[in-house]
């Protein structure tokens, strides 16, 4: 098989010797000495030898007996034990016909093309991922999806569409969580990261009016504009302060449905989520940054897992995009400085060019659009995060810490996006 499960502290003699006793090709053919990683598929052949492997650890740590002294053999050992607990749980689910991979996510429609397209990606990637039933999808339902009625900001922003899924994942329900990467909190939950970014979507926003108006300024006053996003609310009412933007929640289909009936005049979506679905037709017009500065990490999808569960990241690391995990590192720094969350406007984009370097956008911004704070970064995309941290100082030290104050106790105030603002 040219799939195989090892666990070496090293290449070398016992490397060698440990392969040639499990019938794998020599300990060369695969490349460096142990790293914390594990090498593996789950054919059926590949099964039966990774047990072997896994019972082959006894003579591997009766080698390393003889070099007790040396301070790395006891974390070693311990790694090794940890790892193996990983391979043996993982072998033993596919044996008995249980999915290799368990995939987390919400059950929105977007949200399921997100998940399958993960499911497509593992399957091209990973042959053992291929047969069906190796890749489940297990839907959760989140307080962001079952609370509509109320805004984003009222019920309390970022970390609604993810608690559950993070409760899944830490009880072991699910062995990683498929996310839009702009509903996911800055500070993920302890042993939990951001392991893998999918190549990014389209990230800009689109309007969608039914009589083919394509400018904020050109709807008539008094128009209702429907989108819960405080950004959004913010960039609209700075080039035109007499439309009313109300509280405008649910999946993209529900959206779509209340503006053809009436409910309001005009929406936005992101355009990532039409094209993930094929309902690009519903569009409008496409907006540029320069009109509407998206959402910070919008159109990127992620996965998270455990820190320490190697038998799942082996398979999830090596779909990473870097360019994408870059940009979204950058942004998500920047975020963070300004203890963003929906509850505050503001919007960030970042990319990185053929050169290497990477490029930040940034904009925070009352919730009435009129006091705007920008920022340009520009720097290595290797110093993403101190770009991203960097730039949102800047604008905390431009606006002042009480522009942000009166920030939050305005958006109580008027109860975020439900309200037109009066406030000057």
């Amino acid at each position: 098989t040219p799939h195989s499960f090892a666990i070496f502290p090293g290449g070398g003699a016992v490397a060698d010797a440990t392969f040639r006793q499990t019938g794998f090709p020599e300990a060369s053919e695969h490349g460096a000495p142990y790293d914390g990683t594990l090498a593996s598929g789950l054919s059926c052949a590949a099964m039966t030898a990774a047990m072997l492997t896994v019972t082959s650890l006894k003579l591997v740590s009766s080698s390393l007996h003889t070099r007790r002294q040396s301070s790395f053999c006891k974390p070693l050992q311990q790694g090794m034990r940890q790892q193996a607990v990983q391979v043996h749980s993982t072998v033993a689910r596919a044996a008995e016909g249980e999915p290799i991979l368990r995939l987390g996510t919400r059950g929105s429609p977007l949200a399921l093309a997100q998940a399958y397209e993960t499911k497509r990606v593992l399957a091209a990637a990973f042959p053992e991922l291929a047969p069906e039933g190796a890749v489940e999808i297990r839907t959760i339902s989140t307080t962001g999806d079952q609370r509509l009625e109320i805004s984003l900001a009222e019920i309390g922003g970022k970390g609604l569409f993810t608690r559950e899924l993070d409760v899944a994942l830490i009880n072991k329900e699910v062995d990683f969580c498929v996310h839009s990467t702009k509903d996911v909190p800055t500070v993920l939950v302890p042993g939990t990261e951001l392991c893998t970014m999918l190549p990014r979507e389209d990230s800009r926003d689109v309007i969608i009016t039914p009589n083919g108006i394509t400018r904020f300024e050109d709807l008539p006053a008094g128009s209702l504009i429907g989108t819960a996003s405080l950004r959004r609310q913010a960039q609209i009412y700075a080039v035109n302060p007499n439309v009313k933007c109300v509280n405008f929640r649910g999946n993209v289909q529900t959206r779509l449905r209340k503006l053809k009936a009436g409910e309001v005049n005009c929406t936005l979506l992101a355009y990532a989520g039409l094209k993930r679905m094929n309902m690009t037709e519903h569009a409008t017009r496409i907006l540029e940054w320069d009109e509407m500065l998206p959402a910070i990490s919008q159109g990127a999808i992620s996965f998270q897992c455990a820190s320490d569960d190697e038998a799942t990241l082996k398979y999830l690391r090596p779909l990473n995009h870097r360019q994408t995990f870059e940009a979204v590192t950058c942004e998500r720094a920047f975020l963070a400085s300004l203890d963003g969350n929906c509850k505050t406007p503001i919007a960030g984009q970042a990319k990185v060019s053929a050169d290497g370097q990477l490029h930040l956008i940034g904009l925070v911004s009352s919730p009435d659009g009129q006091k705007i704070f920008r920022v340009t970064r520009s720097g290595a995309a290797s110093d993403a995060a101190t770009i991203g941290k960097d730039a949102g100082m800047e604008i905390r030290k431009e606006a002042g810490e009480k522009f942000f104050e009166d920030m939050q106790d305005y958006v109580q105030a008027v109860q975020a996006a439900n309200e037109k603002p009066t406030k000057a």
